[in-house]
């Protein structure tokens, strides 16, 4: 019987033979004396992005919080199941990071199913429609411009998202605070699956720029 599928049992060898071997220390640092990130990045689930290879980050560097477009939903303390808000609320009032990240990407699944109006649900649950009804308001508005290509379209409601879900992190009273006591810094960027480049959002005009090669200054980008 096959505990776990072979490639990842595969992967586990090779982590143990080079990186953990390579940062053994770390590790048992991190196990003794516990985590702190300075950063909390809000990623999709989507497997082709992940933040941690996107940033080149060692263990115990960033908090991760990944869901389905990278969506942080408003503030609402209503008793019921709230993972997302769970962890934010983890990394903030614990961890107390400096720094949040959320990152979009390019081709997300989420956000293509926002703008099918015409799909249908994947199961009787519908958990990710209810979930990006999150953006529906802004999904609609995208959808009914017919001036732009469907790829247009794509990427200018993963851009709103990620706009959306910053709106959202200033809903906690324990984000707010923060930021207006300048204890904690609200970041947005998104990522191009294609090219690889990232797009970092003005935190002024809320477009987003692409970093120059040395990461010095923002260089608008078209």
């Amino acid at each position: 019987m096959t505990m776990l599928p072979e490639k990842l049992l595969t992967g586990y060898r090779t982590f143990m033979a080079q990186r953990y071997a390579n940062e053994t220390m770390r590790y048992r640092q991190l196990a003794e004396q516990g985590q702190t990130p300075e950063t909390l990045v809000i990623a999709c689930c989507d497997s082709r992005a992940a933040p941690e290879i996107i940033f080149d980050t060692s263990p115990g560097e960033i908090f991760v919080i990944r869901n389905v477009a990278n969506l942080v939903p408003p503030y609402e303390p209503d008793g019921e199941y709230h993972a997302t808000s769970a962890a934010l609320e983890f990394a903030v009032q614990s961890l107390k990071v400096k720094n949040i990240v959320v990152l979009g990407h390019g081709r997300c699944g989420g956000i293509k199913a926002a703008l099918d109006t015409e799909s249908k649900p994947l199961s009787p649950g519908d958990f990710i429609g209810k979930w990006m009804s999150l953006v529906a308001p802004a999904a609609e508005a995208v959808a009914a411009n017919e001036l732009m290509t469907p790829f247009e379209r794509q990427t200018a409601l993963e851009r709103i998202s990620i706009r959306y879900s910053l709106r959202n992190l200033r809903s906690f009273p324990c984000v707010d605070i923060l930021e207006k006591k300048g204890r904690l810094t609200l970041h947005g960027a998104w990522f191009d699956i294609s090219t690889g480049e990232l797009w970092v959002m003005n935190p002024e005009t809320g477009d987003f720029l692409r970093p120059d090669p040395e990461l010095v200054d923002l260089q608008p980008g078209q």
